[in-house]
């Protein structure tokens, strides 16, 4: 989709900019676009990502960023709405762009921007501007003196027992108990179905919950359950003393809260976890009897559930936004820092 921001311009500076003012000032190397339209900022309606006012007007001139910018992904539907595949390469450096992310076409990409040098429709000078600073960001990273990685360093390097400490810390800060009827936590042991969205997630959940003496049932229904999955999660469901159910993007998908309904049907607590982002509770509000907001189906996530769901720890996370009413987006079910507890 491509979101409409409707902040105005003050609310803008005072409660968008602080963080990328914040970057910049730390002397961040790359800031990404977003495909994003916001009117106050730039009433053409231009994603972000293919905005001049934005990328220059505002990024570089108004905030004084002079790093390298990168593009989202070009192959999201939010910045190809409008614009073709062969365009919006093009547009984006215009705008500012200086690195191109995942065009769908690379060969198009390419050949589009290589004409619109030939004709002047890029300048050289705006084309070099964005040489310059992707060759000063590798200067500076040293990758002209020493451009490659030792492979014998690389257990010392990326997912050290600290690194993976400090990540599983942030995870269980942040899980976000949203509701809770008294389901939570569930203390002892027993027997539960983990069902839902994902074979990796509903299985690493799972499987942690095993590894506390557990005893699980998993039924992957997908992210848009038919009926004769549904019927197997319930039929899964008969005899647990619990069911633990993922949702990712119960907007897109209504039938995720079809199951979740179903399952509640059975009179089996049904804990649902929300996997991605929080709003999945608004599709189906009354029938999880407590729900949780993870915002990732990364196994740190998954681990902060398990332990959020047993009582292992707090949840002590915060809504970072409002969470609108299904049909009234108006209304907002709860409110940005809404979070529950256990004491």
């Amino acid at each position: 989709g491509l979101p409409l921001i409707t902040h105005t311009y003050e609310e803008w500076q005072q409660l968008d900019a602080p963080p990328f003012q914040a970057a910049i000032d730390s002397g961040v190397d790359t800031i990404m676009s977003a495909h994003i339209q916001f009117p106050a900022l730039d009433d053409s309606l231009k994603p972000a990502t293919l905005s001049e006012p934005i990328l220059t007007g505002l990024l570089r001139d108004e905030l004084g960023y002079d790093g390298v910018v990168v593009t989202d992904s070009l192959g999201m539907e939010g910045v190809r709405t409008e614009y073709g595949d062969d365009r919006v390469p093009v547009m984006a450096l215009q705008a500012g762009a200086d690195l191109l992310l995942m065009p769908p076409d690379l060969d198009l990409a390419y050949n589009a921007v290589l004409e619109a040098v030939e004709t002047g429709e890029i300048s050289m000078r705006r084309l070099n501007q964005s040489v310059t600073r992707v060759l000063e960001l590798k200067y500076d990273l040293g990758l002209f003196g020493d451009p490659y990685a030792d492979p014998d360093r690389l257990w010392d390097t990326v997912g050290t027992p600290e690194h993976l400490e400090a990540a599983q810390d942030i995870s269980d800060g942040t899980t976000t108990l949203v509701t809770n009827d008294g389901t939570l936590p569930a203390s002892g042991t027993g027997d539960a179905l983990v069902a839902g969205w994902g074979v990796t997630t509903t299985g690493t959940l799972a499987g942690a919950m095993e590894e506390r003496d557990w005893t699980t049932e998993n039924v992957v229904t997908g992210a848009g359950p038919g009926q004769a999955e549904i019927d197997a999660a319930v039929a899964a469901a008969e005899g647990k003393d619990l069911v633990v159910v993922t949702t990712n993007g119960a907007a897109t998908d209504p039938a995720q809260a079809d199951l979740v309904a179903a399952l509640h049907e059975t009179g089996v607590p049904v804990v649902a976890v929300a996997v991605r982002n929080p709003y999945d509770i608004a599709y189906y509000l009354d029938d999880a009897d407590a729900y949780l907001a993870t915002y990732s189906y990364g196994a740190g996530g998954l681990e902060s559930a398990v332990r959020a769901i047993l009582g292992e720890s707090e949840p002590t996370g915060r809504l970072p936004v409002d969470i609108p009413a299904a049909d009234d987006p108006d209304t907002a079910l709860f409110e940005i820092g809404h979070g529950l507890g256990y004491e």
